[in-house]
């Protein structure tokens, strides 16, 4: 199980979502482990709320994403519900239209976002990896989409993030066979950045998380529009937006404190404005 120490928490969805924060670290973790952390449209909901939270938090400055357990991270939807909210067509677009808004909330988050991986890795659970900003995983870790063995059509957001990151030959095979990759054969191909022995996962993360946290947050924000902006069609990048939040980081405090502390030798305090 990750050595997540322990912290105040704050639930939602029953308890299934739980987000706490620590060291200018959000923590949101997916906590469905008899279900191997399958998301229902409550947990959907609950995540929205946590991810909120921590947006309008201005102690937070960057976010992990964990699942609860030694088994997933998230094992996809929760297929248990399907009858119910994901029967027909007119019943998925439904489901689609509920959980749209967290989703979009996470792949527009205005903060670094980190999945740290552990176990099955599937699915929605992918999407979900898949938007976080960066992805470290365990070497148990395993994934895969197995839309296609459900009969399912998998969304065009999801695609869209499997293509950018593994290309269109792999996206091609990952989701015409079902097939689970390894760990190993996940970073090979790039849909995961690092691969960590599963004891040191959580240290692992932290200690990215914590980089993150101790730098300027202007300056992240700066290189997460900018990475966002190159990754559209040049036709539809916002110019603007890159050239105002560069002249934010130019005129900020945080610059001058950068400046200083590196001239007097010492660890800077950035405040984020």
């Amino acid at each position: 199980m990750l050595d997540i120490p322990n912290r105040e928490e704050r639930s939602f969805a029953d308890g299934k979502i739980l987000q706490s924060v620590t060291e200018g670290v959000g923590v949101v973790t997916f906590n469905n482990p008899e279900k191997r952390n399958a998301m229902s449209l409550d947990m959907w909901e609950g995540f929205g709320h946590a991810l909120t939270e921590l947006r309008d938090d201005p102690d937070v400055r960057v976010v992990i994403l964990v699942g609860a357990g030694d088994k997933a991270f998230v094992s996809g939807a929760d297929i248990s519900q399907f009858e119910k909210t994901r029967h027909n067509a007119e019943a998925s677009e439904e489901y689609s239209k509920r959980s749209a808004a967290q989703r979009a909330l996470l792949a527009n988050f205005p903060k670094p976002t980190i999945a740290c991986i552990r176990g099955f890795c599937l699915g929605g659970g992918m999407q979900v990896a898949m938007m976080s900003d960066i992805r470290i995983a365990a070497e148990d870790s395993r994934f895969g989409i197995p839309a296609a063995k459900l009969g399912i059509a998998y969304g065009y957001d999801g695609l869209r993030h499997l293509v950018s990151l593994v290309g269109p030959s792999w996206a091609r095979l990952i989701m015409y066979t079902g097939m689970r990759i390894e760990s190993a054969e996940a970073l090979r191909i790039g849909l995961v950045d690092r691969v960590v022995p599963d004891a040191e996962l959580w240290n692992a993360t932290m200690e990215i998380a914590r980089a993150i946290s101790g730098n300027a947050p202007l300056a992240i924000k700066a290189a997460k529009i900018t990475i966002a902006e190159v990754l559209k069609d040049e036709s539809h990048r916002d110019m603007d937006a890159i050239k105002q939040i560069g002249i934010a980081c130019m005129d900020s405090e945080d610059f001058r404190e950068g400046r200083r502390a590196f001239m007097e030798k010492r660890k800077p305090e950035f405040k984020g404005r």
